[in-house]
Order: C-alpha cells, then sequence, then structure tokens
C-alpha cells in the first residue's frame, strides 16, 4: 500500500523550516563562540583571517558558476551584483579587497593571503566541495545554497560590537567588510529566498532544498571545525609527522 502523500508547505511554512536551521549555523560553533567572547589569541584570529579569505575568493567564482547555469534574464541581472559586490568596480574594490584590509589589520601580509600559503587542507577541500556542487547543481539549486546568508547580519553585527572592545589591536580599517556586508547580505537575502520559495513546490522537493541549505552549513562548521583543531587544540595537519 503506498503512503499517502505528504502536503507541502505553505510559503510561510517553508520559510519557518530554513530559518529554523540557524541553530547549525556556525555562529553557534564553540570556535565562534570564543572569537565573538574575545578568547582567541592573535594566531587563532589571523589564522580565521586567512582561511576564510579562500572562502571569499571562492564566493564570486561560485556566483560565476550559478550564472553560467542560468537561462533567465532577469535574474542574472540581480544575481551579478553578488560578483560586483566582491570583486568589485573602479572607485569600489569591493569584498575581497575589504578582507585583505581586514588581513592587514590583523597582521598578516597582502601575499600571504593571496597566496593562500596559510589555508588549512579540510577548510581548502571543504569550499572546494561548495564550488563543485554551485558549477554541477541546477542553478536553482545552487542560489539556495547560499541562505546561510538569512543568518548573517547578525554575525557581522556582532563582530562590529564586540571585537574592538576585546581586540583593541586590529586596526579600526579591517571592520570596513563587516560593515559591508550588513547592508549587501540583507539584499541578498531576499532574492535567493524568493527564488528558493517559488522554485520548490511539493513538499519531497522542499525538503530537498533543506538538504542543500544544511549541506551549506555543513561547509561552513567543517571549516571551523578543522581550525578547532590547528588554532585551539594546537594539532595542525601532520602535527605527529
Amino acid at each position: 500500500m503506498s503512503s499517502k502523500k505528504r502536503k507541502p508547505w505553505t510559503r510561510k511554512e517553508f520559510e519557518q523550516q530554513l530559518r529554523a536551521r540557524e541553530k547549525y549555523y556556525h555562529i553557534n560553533h564553540e570556535f565562534h563562540i570564543l572569537m565573538n567572547s574575545g578568547k582567541l589569541d592573535k594566531e587563532a584570529i589571523q589564522g580565521w583571517v586567512a582561511n576564510r579569505f579562500y572562502y571569499q575568493t571562492t564566493i564570486p567564482i561560485k556566483d560565476a558558476a550559478i550564472l553560467s547555469n542560468c537561462p533567465e534574464r532577469e535574474v542574472r541581472r540581480h544575481w551579478i551584483q553578488r560578483i560586483i559586490d566582491h570583486d568589485g568596480v573602479q572607485g569600489n574594490e569591493g569584498g575581497i579587497e575589504a578582507w585583505l584590509q581586514l588581513g592587514e589589520a590583523v597582521g598578516l601580509k597582502r601575499k600571504e593571503l593571496l597566496s593562500h600559503e596559510h589555508v588549512l587542507p579540510g577548510v581548502r577541500f571543504a569550499i572546494d566541495a561548495y564550488l563543485n556542487f554551485a558549477r554541477r547543481a541546477t542553478w536553482q539549486e545552487a542560489a539556495s545554497s547560499s541562505l546561510t546568508e538569512l543568518y548573517a547580519p547578525k554575525i557581522h553585527q556582532k563582530r562590529l560590537d564586540n571585537w574592538p572592545r576585546y581586540y583593541p589591536w586590529i586596526k579600526e580599517k579591517g571592520y570596513n567588510y563587516f560593515r559591508k556586508r550588513l547592508s549587501e547580505a540583507r539584499r541578498d537575502v531576499q532574492h535567493g529566498l524568493d527564488i528558493t520559495l517559488d522554485y520548490y513546490k511539493t513538499r519531497e522537493e522542499q525538503e530537498h532544498a533543506l538538504d542543500i541549505l544544511q549541506f551549506k552549513l555543513d561547509i561552513l562548521w567543517t571549516m571551523l571545525d578543522c581550525m578547532w583543531m590547528a588554532y585551539i587544540e594546537k594539532k595542525p595537519p601532520y602535527h605527529n609527522c
């Protein structure tokens, strides 16, 4: 006997399900909790900045992959702004430049960041997996994976509120990225959310969207697991070789 087909969630219920995944967002990882309470040393802060820079440089490539798979002109016209936000234009150098300034503010040299020499293997593996997913998935699925932005403004605001007090050695110019993303992330969230709520109609499709969002949450969490081992446990890759 076949099981009864489950009703799809309403649009409001589906959005609530997406937002409920915030408990798995990396702001709740112990590494982030320590960072936002002033309990990381300089090496750990620098390590986080260096590893996250690899993520920052991957974001516009991921977004270009989404564009390359998307036949919808109106979606492309909107989504391309994400690439501009990170890569920048003349007179507005964008998020990657702002992150380089953060690196300098915590005492790293640009060439260290640009070479990715400090990126942990597990972090690189996780980020590359995300990029490969965006290249292979449908454009709607890849767009849905960006919905961790639902929770991002809160994390940026916490850094702006707490870091100057806890880490006075970080130069003020380093906070430009977080200020920029407060407004950009809110704008991006609504577009990505609308795509997701419009595209996934059946209950099975909606649950698939939740699985995609969880995949992205797993990526972010795994990155911090790697950093925890390297900078908190002081056991970086091959430490015992």
